[in-house]
């Protein structure tokens, strides 16, 4: 049951990640009226970079297609802890009311890194 449920929320986490990735792209989802002065001051200085969107973008829609094969998913943490450090803290200090969808793709990521550790040792093993 275990490995089902799993594969159920790294589609879902997995899709939201690509979804998101896409954007950065295209553009395509409208910015929400009620959004935190702060958090619309990022965003603009981000366009204004130019190249971080397309950067996170990349990483975001990669590691959101990794997540979903169960063969990359501990690939994909590794790609996708990054930007969910970024996205956390962008949440805490801009948006706190972002908090519970961040918290539970936090635990999706945590699940895939414990579930994968053994693929993590050789890294930090001699």
């Amino acid at each position: 049951m275990k490995p089902k449920i799993l594969f159920v929320l790294c589609l879902l986490v997995g899709l939201l990640f690509v979804n998101a990735g896409l954007d950065k792209f295209f553009h395509y989802m409208p910015v929400p009226k009620d959004m935190p002065e702060k958090a619309a001051k990022a965003g603009m200085a981000f366009m204004t970079i130019g190249w971080i969107l397309p950067l996170v973008g990349a990483a975001e829609l990669i590691g959101g297609l990794l997540l979903i094969f169960k063969k990359t998913r501990a690939l994909a943490a590794v790609i996708l802890v990054p930007i969910i450090t970024g996205i956390l803290l962008a949440n805490i200090s801009m948006a706190p009311q972002g908090l519970p969808i961040v918290a539970v793709i936090i635990a999706v990521i945590v699940w895939v890194i414990a579930d994968n550790w053994s693929k993590y040792l050789p890294m930090i093993n001699e």
